[in-house]
């Protein structure tokens, strides 16, 4: 099951990575974020924790980093994996931001039912955050 948003935003792809990077403030210009921090640098296998409202705390994991250009949070849930992947492309005048969710696995239909639907919901919102976030500064 898959779920996807994009949206534009008036800055370079390195501006936009440099805001992704720093986990620890993503609850500043993500209303659905509690709290988010990452161990370590922003780069492949750093593990960390994220907070979403309204949920329990979940481990996270990057499985993926291509500096200025996308990046792959991983949950792990039971007989599923949720991918979270952030695709930063650069449009001339700005950057097109898409954030894709996937889940996989044996259980993907019932968690991408149960919680895909919900995530999917707030994605519009999480993305006008990072560019406001962005664009005010």
């Amino acid at each position: 099951m898959k779920f996807e948003e994009s949206i534009q935003v008036a800055s370079p792809p390195e501006k936009v990575f440099s805001v992704y990077s720093e986990v620890s403030k993503w609850p500043e210009w993500d209303e659905d974020v509690v709290s988010a921090s990452l161990e370590g640098e922003f780069q492949r296998g750093a593990t960390g924790k994220l907070k979403p409202k309204g949920a329990p705390t979940s481990k996270i994991k990057l499985i993926e980093v291509t500096p200025n250009k996308s990046f792959t949070v991983e949950c792990k849930l039971p007989l599923c994996k949720m991918h979270f992947i952030h695709e930063l492309t650069d449009s001339g005048n700005g950057t097109t931001v898409k954030n894709v969710l996937e889940f996989s696995g044996f259980a993907a239909p019932l968690f991408g039912r149960m919680m895909g639907k919900g995530i999917a919901k707030t994605m519009p919102s999480s993305l006008q955050g990072l560019k406001s976030y962005i664009e005010s500064k």
